[in-house]
């Protein structure tokens, strides 16, 4: 019976550059896996990250492109202080405030971009 999600895995176009900004923007812990992969944690979930020159296997049967990702993470915090902490680190959300429907009920989510294009979501719960 499947409990949980372990991780999702997205591609980049630049591993240094998504690595600097996970890891200073969202908090991200940044590892190195084999075949030239990376791993993002953030909280209870892994992201696992394909650079250009990785080889992972097996593979989507569709590859997805760089900024094709669209990844929703909870904040422990308001929406209005997830706002404050994306621009306090150079980052002005897409949008901000916006009732959604998450996983746990309802939220209010704040959007913003990668350095690749992915949308991320970051939804308070309170």
């Amino acid at each position: 019976m499947i409990v949980g999600l372990d991780h999702v895995v997205i591609k980049v176009s630049d591993g240094t550059r998504a690595a600097v900004f996970y890891r200073d923007v969202l908090g991200a812990t940044v590892d190195e896996l084999p075949f030239g992969r990376l791993r993002f944690r953030i909280g209870g979930v892994a992201i696992h990250v394909h650079p250009p020159g990785s080889s992972p296997f097996p593979l989507p049967r569709h590859v997805p492109r760089p900024g094709s990702a669209d990844v929703c993470f909870v904040w422990d915090g308001t929406a209005q202080e997830a706002a404050a902490h994306l621009r306090a680190r150079g980052v002005e959300p897409i949008l901000e405030d916006a009732p959604r429907s998450g996983a746990a009920g309802q939220g209010t989510s704040v959007y913003l971009r990668d350095p690749d294009g992915a949308l991320l979501e970051l939804i308070s719960y309170r």
